[in-house]
């Protein structure tokens, strides 16, 4: 294999992804190494194969189930936990246990923990399809999706926040 992502891409492609989904994890994946570049004590690899990895579980589901879908694929292929965790919360900037079991999810929180996680799940947030979205029109979409004072809406905020605390200046 030539390419360092090539080993994430067959694992898609094992697992059924379509080439969008496929385009769509590797634009996360690019924007999410080139925020990881400038945070002092990430890992980047760990980032690079969870924005790689993280919506596998679209290859069985587009609802919000694909987190936990995908877990359950990752774990069939062997993959590690760190790369799992990043799966699992990856979705909507962070999913509280009350918004899980209406979502009909299994009943946990779904928050991203390490900076690993945030920076994917952040990444993932402002990517529509393989295009990047500023902070303000991603703000818009999640409010146009959601609602004006979704929790999600203020997470996202947070979470923008966080990590641009971390970013070397």
């Amino acid at each position: 294999m030539d390419n360092i992502d090539d080993i994430e891409i067959d694992i898609l492609l094992r697992a059924g992804c379509t080439p969008n989904v496929i385009g769509h994890c590797k634009a996360v994946k690019a924007l999410a190494a080139t925020i990881a570049q400038g945070i002092d004590g990430i890992d980047i690899e760990l980032v690079r194969r969870g924005a790689l990895l993280h919506d596998i579980g679209r290859s069985k589901t587009h609802a919000i189930t694909h987190a936990v879908e995908g877990v359950r694929i990752a774990t069939s292929m062997g993959i590690e936990q760190p790369v799992m965790d990043i799966i699992e919360r990856h979705i909507g900037s962070g999913i509280s246990q009350h918004e899980a079991r209406e979502l009909g999810l299994p009943i946990k929180d779904y928050f991203p923990l390490t900076r690993e996680e945030k920076v994917v799940s952040y990444a993932d947030s402002l990517i529509s399809g393989r295009d990047i979205m500023s902070f303000e029109d991603t703000i818009a979409h999640i409010k146009r999706l959601l609602g004006v004072n979704h929790p999600a809406v203020e997470r996202f905020a947070a979470l923008h926040l966080e990590i641009q605390s971390w970013i070397r200046r």
